[in-house]
């Protein structure tokens, strides 16, 4: 009987195939249809294995299901910081403005509006100022020249 030479065959399979190391429910089912394709017909896969393999199966996809619940959860808790700090427009905030020389002042200003920079949420005040809002040390009501007599 002729010896068939298969490296040429192997050659190429393993060129078209790209591993991942990440074991997805299509694979998995691949697999498994495989394996019942290929079964020894004296030899038959165990009911109880057949079964494990389907829970398996099932937890794979529960499991990857929860994943992207997780994902799509993650994804609406990353608010804009706008959004987040957009409640303090018209309050006054108290903060440290530096003088440059290592020494500063509080000062106290109301918030016009809300911008962000570098994924952090800045404050612009009526005096013009801008400030980083963890920078804040108090936030108030609004004052009103009521308030002072």
């Amino acid at each position: 009987m002729p010896k068939i030479d298969t490296s040429y065959y192997l050659a190429n399979v393993q060129q078209q195939r790209t591993p991942s190391s990440q074991l997805g429910k299509d694979e998995f089912l691949k697999i498994l249809m495989a394996q019942l394709r290929n079964q020894d017909p004296l030899s038959p896969l165990d009911d109880k294995e057949f079964i494990a393999q389907m829970a398996t199966f099932s937890q794979l996809e529960q499991l990857m299901n929860m994943s992207q619940a997780i994902d799509a959860l993650v994804q609406n808790q990353l608010i804009s910081p706008v959004i987040q700090y957009s409640h303090m427009i018209g309050k006054e905030v108290t903060y440290i403005k530096s003088d440059g020389n290592g020494r500063g002042e509080q000062v106290t200003s109301k918030v016009k509006a809300v911008s962000q920079k570098d994924g952090w949420a800045v404050l612009e005040l009526e005096n013009g100022d801008k400030i980083f809002a963890d920078s804040v040390l108090k936030v108030g009501a609004p004052s009103t020249e009521d308030d002072a007599t």
